[in-house]
């Protein structure tokens, strides 16, 4: 099977350029940081902003950065929370495709994204997925969930692991490598996440990922090393060849991001899936690439309903 695979961030912005401008409707928008990553998008040809917040910071800020405003659309709300509700509101009355959180704490926001009337809820749990273009690297490695399911148990792991393959595939990579990542690769019941990285490689043999080759348990080394897999005498159709990681625990994701952000150079870029549209929720730390790449991720899976 032919599958799309990305060697970098470019080959994904020049794909989400070529379907053409999104709307992207900004919660709390007036936020130096992220109406700067909304001008390398809008540069980019890649997206139309509607802006939602505290109108006269929004226009001061965006003369401090010389963000030209002439194709975006402003909406007056001061109050953070209520501008997160006018933000899905966009969504859901199909004025804008996908959100991006500005200037709210994190849970008001998805408070407003998961709401029981006119929310842009599934059924689906939400889940981080965050892609990595790191040096040396041959393609973008993709990880998933480091930033938002604490412990997951199995049947939650099945969920984000079907939530990160459907986006996957819709922007194309119809044939996805998956390492299922723990400690070693002994199955053994005194480490937990060995015996659901296995039970979800049975998954996978039973038909249950279509468009995966799902391997687990496999440590680190022989995820992305042939050389090492020979060495330990392991089989894998993979062969070190991964696309996607999926981690046991927030902490094993989020130490393997920041190793390889801080390290070995890497750039991030990620968003929540699992709601009606993509989300992206930038930190403040990251740069403004790592934010002009975390909307391109959304910009190109926008058209993914119900993920």
């Amino acid at each position: 099977m032919i599958t799309i695979r990305y060697t970098g961030f470019e080959s994904l912005l020049d794909q989400a350029k070529s379907r053409g401008r999104t709307k992207v409707a900004v919660a709390a928008a007036a936020d130096k940081e992220v109406l700067e990553a909304i001008k390398l998008a809008e540069m980019e040809g890649l997206i139309t902003p509607v802006l939602i917040g505290d109108v006269e910071v929004i226009k001061q800020l965006a003369l401090e950065i010389e963000l030209k405003l002439d194709r975006t659309e402003l909406i007056h709300e001061p109050n953070p929370i209520e501008a997160a509700h006018k933000a899905v509101d966009a969504v859901v009355d199909g004025q804008a495709h996908f959100l991006m959180k500005g200037l709210i704490n994190s849970s008001d926001f998805l408070r407003a994204v998961l709401r029981p009337e006119r929310g842009l809820r599934t059924g689906r749990l939400l889940s981080h997925l965050a892609a990595f273009q790191i040096p040396g690297f041959s393609r973008l490695l993709f990880v998933t969930d480091g930033g938002m399911n604490i412990a997951p148990e199995l049947g939650q792991k099945k969920e984000i692991l079907e939530n990160s393959l459907l986006y996957l595939k819709v922007i194309g990579m119809d044939l996805v490598n998956v390492i299922a990542l723990a400690a070693n690769e002994a199955v053994s019941p005194k480490m937990p996440t060995t015996i659901d990285a296995k039970a979800l490689a049975d998954m996978n043999q039973k038909g249950e990922f279509p468009n995966a080759i799902v391997e687990g348990p496999l440590a680190l080394d022989g995820a992305v090393s042939a050389v090492a897999l020979k060495h330990k005498g392991i089989s894998s159709r993979i062969n070190g060849d991964v696309d996607l990681f999926l981690v046991p625990t927030i902490e094993v994701g989020n130490v393997l991001g920041k190793s390889l952000v801080y390290f070995a150079g890497a750039t991030m870029a990620g968003i929540l899936l699992g709601s009606q549209v993509p989300i992206v929720l930038t930190s403040r730390n990251d740069t403004p690439r790592s934010k002009l790449m975390a909307i391109t991720l959304a910009s190109l899976g926008q058209k993914v309903l119900h993920l």
